[in-house]
């Protein structure tokens, strides 16, 4: 009797045993599964980043004041016509579909160099379009005509 209880301690200790190494495993498969995840999600991050990025347009205001030589009122105007270009960029960063990212671009531009038509002289103005143009060409922008 002493016998057969100690053989049947002995094979609910195997089988434990057994549980412990198949639960170890399984922790250790989910582990990898989790890290595996884990390192592509942040590789896919990095180019979400890398492309808000090169949306992003940090103009200086006053920069762009002091080249244009603009007066206090069109400095005013500008500001937010600036503003208003750097957060369209953002917006069509945030497309996912290269389609209406070339849209949004086009007609952000397209608004933008309207409205500081309006504020600039003629000389001011040929200005900045050479300065946008550089800006943008720089950055790795391209502006599509949606008409095309």
């Amino acid at each position: 009797m002493l016998n057969a209880r100690h053989a049947l301690v002995n094979n609910k200790l195997k089988l434990k045993k057994g549980k412990l190494k198949m639960k170890k495993v399984v922790i250790m498969l989910v582990m990898l599964f989790t890290m595996s995840v884990y390192s592509f999600a942040e590789d896919n991050n990095a180019s979400v980043i890398k492309d808000i990025e090169k949306y992003e347009l940090k103009i200086n205001h006053r920069q762009l004041a002091c080249v244009l030589d603009l007066n206090k009122d069109q400095m005013e105007s500008i500001d937010w016509i600036l503003t208003d270009l750097e957060n369209g960029m953002l917006f069509a960063a945030s497309m996912h579909s290269e389609e209406s990212r070339d849209k949004i671009i086009y007609n952000t531009i397209t608004n933008n160099v309207r409205c500081m038509r309006y504020f600039l002289s003629e000389e001011q103005y040929k200005k900045y379009l050479m300065l946008l143009n550089t800006t943008l060409r720089n950055k790795g922008i391209i502006v599509k005509n949606e008409n095309k």
